[in-house]
């Protein structure tokens, strides 16, 4: 093959590349949020590898968009807690707080706004046993409410 025929194939199929890249696409994970890449990725807190789906967390802010996940919304809660004075900017309303919901299956995890979720007693990863729902039901708590009753546990 010429140069030519070499450099007009090239532009014919860059098109073609570029619709093709958009198919591999993720769509699981909203908008911000880093995917976290399960049983290899560690909890920021507890370094304990992030494996079940139904509770993982992620945050994101500051002025670097930097990025944490955890295992548990309870490492979540301790962490934000424990850190507070290191990032300042986690109390911030422009910092990102994403909780997966509990009822989550697969790889289909639907990821909630950890503040507006609701939360009901589950055995979780870290004992902290609190997993998300987007709806309340009977039995389940709000965000303030979890982070008080995860906190008096004191792990």
């Amino acid at each position: 093959m010429d140069r030519r025929r070499f450099l007009a194939a090239g532009f014919t199929l860059t098109p073609l590349a570029a619709a093709l890249s958009a198919c591999g696409k993720d769509d699981r994970w909203p908008e911000g949020m880093k995917p976290i890449k399960w049983d290899r990725d560690t909890c920021v807190r507890c370094n304990m590898v992030i494996s079940d789906r139904r509770f993982a967390a992620e945050m994101r802010g500051g002025t670097k968009d930097i990025v944490f996940k955890f295992d548990d919304i309870g490492c979540a809660v301790f962490w934000l807690r424990d850190k507070a004075k290191d990032y300042p900017w986690i109390t911030e309303a422009a910092t990102r707080l994403w909780v997966a919901e509990v009822g989550s299956k697969g790889n289909d995890v639907a990821w909630l706004d950890a503040r507006a979720a609701v939360y009901v007693g589950k055995t979780s990863p870290m004992g902290y046993n609190f997993g998300a729902l987007a709806r309340p039901a009977p039995g389940t708590v709000d965000f303030a409410t979890m982070r008080e009753h995860v906190l008096a546990k004191g792990k």
